[in-house]
């Protein structure tokens, strides 16, 4: 048994290796790593990272089948990454208040995100260059949530372009907008995903300039070619003293983003607009006002600001200034299906998540983040069935007890 065992795991291993040898990105230094860690000894840590049994341990597989580079950069904050620590753990601090005998013999995880029905409201956040994940990138993460049936987020700084993610398979996705200094570009990629059949904009809203991202520093991070803007603009920016993904960003996002750009972004689109990157009720107020289609709470995976709250922190916030009007989401540090019970109990229609995905990305390529989107949808059966919650409809506030309501109590 024990043989068997170390045979299939170095023939999992062995994979991994064939498939990022085909990565332009990858190097061979990496693969000599993975090589070395994957022999006999290592047996009991190989078996945990090739067969997952919850989303967390998908990302030391992904930590093994990367170039270091490439990890940190899925993976890591700003800062001194104490936001990215507690978008996870502010999790833990909510506790769950069941409902006993309730028939939950059959359990409906479907709901629906602006008049789109998918199979549980987990969807896919817009993560950036996943070809450094794995060579079909966003085409995987694509195909994925169409087997999935559910709504990818694709990013605007991906590795594939529009009408390669577009023409990989027959699903409801969005896109990810940055509103570059140039708005004739933005323009462009909005309205070639309008006609290749995207059906909502995302506008990240908190990125005037890039965060401190310090381990991309210190690695001097390249991002590869970005194909959505060959022939608009250079991608191609060296910057000798840390990440080049920085001095990119610096030369092409428009900081002077405002909400009067609202309206702007009204007039070259007839699709519903989402803003990402609220934590706070007055911004949420200011969304409603310039007319948004929906309201996504995020601190972009704690990768820009750093101390801002985590977003699990900040959701009922949001979620009372908006009052019912538009449907308002959750992003950051979704990792159980507990996570998921509780962002919805607390008002959030739907959660995003981002680098769950890309760890099975990068693990297993479609079939790992099929596989990341299908655990949690099964844990969040279960905790539904648990807190007797047929339907997500069922799901409410006093299903969960926060920190703010322990404090009360003892008033």
């Amino acid at each position: 048994m024990a043989l068997e065992i170390l045979t299939n795991e170095s023939t999992s291993v062995n994979k991994i290796i064939r498939r990022h040898s085909k990565n332009s990105f990858c190097n061979r230094a990496h693969l000599s790593i993975i090589t070395a860690e994957a022999s006999p000894s290592q047996d009991q840590r190989l078996l945990m990272a090739s067969e997952p049994v919850n989303v967390n341990e998908f990302q030391e597989l992904a930590r093994r089948a990367l170039p270091k580079m490439y990890y940190d950069f899925f993976a890591a904050g700003a800062e001194d990454q104490h936001t990215l620590r507690e978008n996870v753990e502010a999790f833990s601090r909510i506790t769950f208040q069941p409902r006993i005998l309730v028939d939950v013999s059959k359990i409906d995880t479907s709901t629906t995100i602006l008049g789109y029905k998918i199979s549980s409201p987990i969807m896919i956040a817009p993560t950036s260059l996943q070809k450094l994940a794995h060579p079909e990138g966003e085409i995987a993460t694509a195909r994925a949530a169409a087997a999935c049936n559910t709504i990818m987020v694709v990013s605007f700084m991906a590795t594939c372009t529009v009408e390669e993610v577009a023409s990989s398979c027959d699903a409801v996705r969005f896109l990810q907008l940055y509103v570059f200094k140039r708005r004739d570009i933005s323009a462009q990629v909005v309205q070639k995903a309008e006609r290749y059949g995207f059906k909502a904009i995302v506008l990240t809203v908190d990125t005037p300039r890039l965060g401190r991202r310090e381990i991309d520093i210190k690695n001097k991070m390249v991002s590869p070619k970005l194909k959505n803007f060959e022939g608009l603009v250079s991608t191609d920016i060296s910057d000798d003293k840390g990440s080049n993904l920085e001095a990119l960003a610096s030369q092409i996002f428009d900081p002077s983003l405002s909400w009067k750009d609202i309206e702007w972004l009204k007039s070259i689109t007839k699709l519903p607009i989402l803003i990402k990157g609220v934590l706070t009720c007055e911004d949420a107020i200011k969304a409603m006002e310039v007319g948004v289609s929906g309201i996504i709470v995020s601190n972009h995976g704690a990768r820009q600001l750093d101390y801002v709250p985590a977003t699990i922190s900040a959701l009922e916030e949001v979620v009372q200034a908006v009052g019912g009007r538009v449907p308002v989401l959750l992003d950051g540090g979704v990792r159980r299906g507990t996570d998921v019970f509780k962002a919805l109990a607390l008002g959030a229609q739907a959660v995003l998540v981002g680098r769950p995905v890309v760890y099975g990305l990068a693990a297993m390529g479609e079939q790992g983040v099929r596989r990341v989107i299908e655990m949690l949808k099964d844990e969040f059966e279960i905790t539904m069935a648990l807190s007797g919650c047929p339907t997500v409809k069922d799901i409410s506030r006093s299903h969960v007890r926060t920190e703010w309501d322990k404090l009360r109590s003892m008033l």
